[in-house]
């Protein structure tokens, strides 16, 4: 399996980004595709994860209501889509998978693989 991550960049505080995570290699069975992000200084985050089966997705308290996570199983990809971005949400982002049959698992040594990372700056 194989994961890339794309779509970071730098913009200004309210403003938008929307990254992605493009999957190959799954073989048979059910992923869950979560987000996380690491700041300078600061240990992995994880922000958000849906799953395979049923796409219900799950959020931390300091993105829910301003990130949203879709994906598109047809292509393979899961979006992450970044409102209202502040700078504490400045960080490397990361997607990751894990196999499992319903839902999304809460920490970042249970999933399996890592994408490369894609680094969002928000800055005035």
């Amino acid at each position: 399996v194989q994961l890339q991550a794309y779509g970071g960049g730098l913009v200004q505080p309210g403003e938008s980004l929307r990254l992605s995570c493009a999957a190959t290699g799954f073989t048979k069975g059910y992923y869950a595709i979560g987000w996380f992000r690491q700041a300078p200084g600061k240990e992995r985050e994880k922000i958000s994860c849906i799953s395979s089966r049923d796409g219900s997705a799950v959020y931390a308290d300091s993105v829910s209501g301003r990130f949203t996570i879709s994906r598109d199983n047809a292509k393979n990809t899961v979006y992450l889509q970044l409102n209202s971005l502040n700078p504490e949400d400045t960080a490397v982002y990361y997607c990751a998978a894990t196999m499992v049959v319903s839902g999304c698992r809460a920490f970042s040594y249970e999933y399996d693989y890592w994408g490369q990372g894609t680094l969002v700056t928000v800055s005035s």
